[in-house]
């Protein structure tokens, strides 16, 4: 599996994207520059990954969804490639049409850096099938926007498809509004495309995967990318 992270003007998080990653395939992934018009040959997996892209102007991560990259990322998804956006690459793949919907503001209006707990709605993507399907798992937030927001037909659409991968959850598993910090609709942490290969989430998997030091709730998810590509080779 070959791995590729892009990075834009005020990314933060690509070198724990890269951690996890080669925790997870034992390869080095490449780190591609926003700048850059063509992915490595062989690339298995695009992730754009957390931080605050163009110091999240305009709207957070409208201009870097503009970026040269993009196109390239694009034509990737549009093939049948895997991408995973976390955070602010969440926010990108809403922005750049990958995914539906957008991220707002948090409903308290302020940042929010704290972990949280998200429960797994589907275990059967290319992203979740180390999990079980209603297992809860920790990761840790750390945004602003991070509010999803999509109409009622387009929130319907996502649920009748099962593209609702990750919800907010207490715990113990239950989807409650304190449990869903940011104010998402219907407790959303996750979606995915029609064909469940463009992942976007908003809390860092990528935190939990050294049991030294944050724990390794997070690891099933790069271990089922591992896998899942890993196969289809």
């Amino acid at each position: 599996m070959q791995a590729a992270i892009v990075v834009f003007p005020g990314t933060n998080r690509e070198r724990d994207m890269a951690l996890a990653l080669r925790r997870a395939t034992g390869r080095k992934p490449a780190m591609l520059w926003h700048r850059d018009t063509e992915l490595p040959a062989g690339t298995d997996l695009v992730v754009l990954p957390g931080g605050f892209s163009y110091g999240d102007y305009l709207r957070c991560g409208a201009m870097a969804a503009q970026s040269p990259i993009m196109r390239a990322v694009k034509d990737f998804a549009a093939r049948g490639g895997h991408v995973l956006g976390v955070c602010n690459g969440f926010q990108m793949l809403t922005e750049a049409g990958l995914l539906p919907g957008a991220l707002l503001r948090n409903a308290t209006l302020r940042f929010l850096s704290m972990d949280c707990h998200m429960r797994v709605e589907r275990a059967d993507t290319p992203y979740t099938h180390r999990f079980r399907r209603g297992q809860v798992f920790r990761a840790t937030m750390a945004h602003g926007d991070g509010n999803y927001f999509a109409d009622p037909a387009t929130l319907d659409e996502l649920e009748a498809e099962g593209r609702v991968i990750l919800r907010y959850a207490t715990p113990a598993g239950e989807v409650t509004e304190a449990a869903n910090r940011n104010g998402s609709a219907r407790g959303i942490a996750g979606i995915a495309s029609a064909n469940l290969r463009v992942l976007g989430l908003m809390p860092h998997p990528e935190n939990q995967v050294d049991p030294a030091i944050d724990g390794t709730d997070g690891m099933p998810l790069f271990e089922s990318l591992a896998e899942t590509l890993a196969s289809a080779a």
